[in-house]
């Protein structure tokens, strides 16, 4: 009879922990800031997107797996679309809802128009 010590599981290596953290996270982040962008800057959490689109330029953007565009804008009322329904907003109204977002308008200058697209929690 042979005695064999007996053997332990090897630990993964950190740096196979390391690659396949840094590989989620990548592909998380992927995710969150939306596929395209023309004319747009995002920042994003998971349930929510801040999008700053440039005024003057067909401005769009792919976030939270819909697409956001502006449409226009006049003074402080700006038109936008998001997931395929448009909605005028003024600064400081409250949220509409489009596709089970809530999209307010955060803010409106000559180069620019800021709003917030949120993940409705009822829908």
């Amino acid at each position: 009879m042979t005695n064999r010590p007996a053997t332990m599981p090897m630990p993964m290596p950190t740096v196979r922990r390391a690659a396949g953290l840094f590989a989620g996270l990548a592909l998380g982040l992927a995710v969150l800031a939306g596929c395209s962008s023309q004319g747009a800057s995002t920042d994003c959490s998971v349930d929510a997107c801040t999008v700053t689109f440039d005024r003057g330029v067909d401005a769009r953007t792919t976030i939270l797996g819909v697409e956001a565009k502006l449409v226009g804008a006049e003074g402080d009322q700006v038109t936008v679309e998001v997931a395929g329904e448009q909605l005028t907003l003024t600064t400081g109204q409250q949220a509409a809802e489009a596709g089970g977002f809530g999209v307010t308008l955060d803010s409106v200058t000559d180069q620019q128009v800021k709003i917030r697209v949120a993940r409705n929690p009822g829908s």
